[in-house]
């Protein structure tokens, strides 16, 4: 299980150290930092998939991500003696991110590029990573860091020996130095990273993929965008929990159920509704009630990830599928490790008294975002970065 998750300087996430449950219920209003905890979170998953720096160009390169704030906000602001004032720069500007579980834990840190000719110029530098073994980084844990374009490596008598000098920026140690007689460490720490599911822009308008008809596959995770809906239901049906399927769709729509038609090798998605003389096939299904088996299939899912992340899953739903939806999650939390971003204060208040459930509410001080716990304190938490 993850313990830990640090991200620092990615827009208004100046400095946030988060201890981690087995479900972790991230809340808050409008902009106070939500998406942004999201996206990071997903930005520390892409370095393990070799897409982190293409996501940063595309929103706008590292300096639009960059925290815009004053490097330290004093005493005296805060307490209104003095306005916010720009100042010059002493530290570098950089990007981390970071987490740490009960064996492993990595951490990148993320600089602007040096200045060249190449028209790459969104393209941010990664300048340090390391991997260690336990929940903190200590000189004397370190199994696998980078610095610049050079990486080490521990060797059989656990020293670090210099294995790679010729890096590029723009790749990661975690695509490069994995092997498994050298790095084997560092092999497992990118698989599970990969592993990770990020639900957040599940499709459920007219042309959604999920809407049609399509060839079916054996698919044991749902895509991201629910675009292999048919065939991730069947798999769900025919190798994993069928009778928990069965039951969260009960729960949410009683006495329903979902068959999978199969034609030519083509697969179609009905579902059967109390009162109803006939099945409604995916297309005729509102937007709500698509997202919802599409929640229960990823959550079922018949081979959980180390992590799974979830942004606003009400988002379409009907607050009465708030509850099925609370205790669906509820249920999926004793296979995998969850995350859930909501506002939904029903969905959120389900899980207030739960056990090995850690729920935080964000705000803004002065533009940065906080984290809370449910009673007003603030996490404290032990946390280095790696060095450049």
């Amino acid at each position: 299980m993850i313990l830990t998750l640090a991200v620092s300087g990615y827009r208004s996430l100046r400095d946030l150290t988060l201890p981690l449950e087995q479900l972790t219920v991230i809340t808050g209003a409008n902009g106070s930092g939500k998406s942004s905890l999201y996206r990071a979170i997903n930005l520390l998953a892409g370095l393990a998939q070799g897409n982190a720096i293409r996501a940063l160009a595309r929103e706008g390169g590292l300096q639009s991500t960059l925290w815009a704030g004053p490097e330290k906000i004093s005493k005296s602001v805060r307490e209104g003696e003095h306005p916010v004032q720009g100042t010059v720069r002493q530290g570098r500007m950089r990007l981390l991110l970071g987490f740490a579980s009960d064996d492993y834990g990595y951490a990148a840190d993320l600089g602007l590029p040096q200045p060249s000719r190449s028209l790459f110029s969104l393209d941010p530098s990664i300048k340090a990573e390391a991997v260690w073994v336990g929940e903190y980084l200590r000189r004397t844990n370190i199994v696998a860091k980078r610095r610049g374009p050079s990486i080490e490596l521990t060797d059989l008598k656990g020293r670090l020996i210099n294995v790679m000098s010729g890096l590029s920026t723009f790749d990661s140690m975690m695509t490069y130095a994995a092997d498994p007689s050298q790095g084997a460490e560092l092999l497992a720490v990118r698989e599970r990273m990969r592993g990770w599911r990020f639900y957040d822009q599940l499709r459920t308008d007219r042309d959604a993929p999920a809407r049609q008809m399509q060839i079916g596959t054996q698919t044991v995770s749902l895509a991201s965008d629910g675009s292999d809906l048919v065939s991730a239901v069947q798999t769900l049906l025919e190798i994993g929990d069928h009778d928990g399927f069965e039951t969260a769709i009960d729960d949410a729509f009683p006495e329903a159920r979902i068959e999978i038609r199969e034609e030519r090798g083509k697969f179609e998605l009905y579902m059967h509704q109390k009162g109803l003389l006939r099945a409604l096939n995916a297309a005729e299904l509102s937007d709500g009630t698509l997202r919802y088996i599409m929640l229960v299939t990823a959550l079922l899912t018949p081979r959980p990830p180390e992590l799974l992340v979830l942004n606003e899953p009400e988002t379409s739903l009907h607050p009465n599928l708030f509850l099925p939806l609370a205790r669906l999650i509820d249920q999926a939390a004793n296979r995998v490790q969850i995350i859930l971003v909501s506002h939904a204060a029903e969905l959120v208040d389900y899980f207030s008294d739960r056990e090995k459930c850690a729920s935080y509410e964000l705000s803004k001080d002065f533009g940065e975002t906080v984290a809370r716990f449910r009673n007003g304190e603030i996490p404290n938490v032990k946390w280095e970065w790696p060095e450049r």
